[in-house]
């Protein structure tokens, strides 16, 4: 399995998780409590944390091209969800 991290610098993180989650439930399967989720994508599976600096993510694959789909996909939408705040592209990181 493959891993990466970023965070995405936010004083909105529970708002951003929530709307990922209720967005993503109309496909995939979601589990969402205690300002944490998870979303389980056919390419991998994307783990959420709201905190008060941020939206922290973790992305979990079996390979490299699933691993990008996962974070592409995480981080498209989110991006998206947060226009307001002149989003960025993310810094992700090899975890592991």
């Amino acid at each position: 399995m493959q891993e990466a991290t970023t965070r995405f610098a936010t004083e909105n993180g529970q708002k951003y998780l929530t709307q990922l989650c209720k967005h993503f439930a109309h496909k995939i399967d979601v589990e969402q409590g205690d300002g944490r989720a998870e979303l389980r994508f056919s390419c991998g599976t994307g783990y959420l944390q709201a905190g008060p600096d941020g939206l922290h993510i973790r992305v979990r694959s079996p390979d490299g091209a699933n691993l990008a789909e996962t974070k592409s996909v995480v981080e498209d939408h989110l991006l998206r969800f947060a226009f307001r705040e002149e989003p960025r592209p993310l810094h992700w990181q090899a975890a592991g």
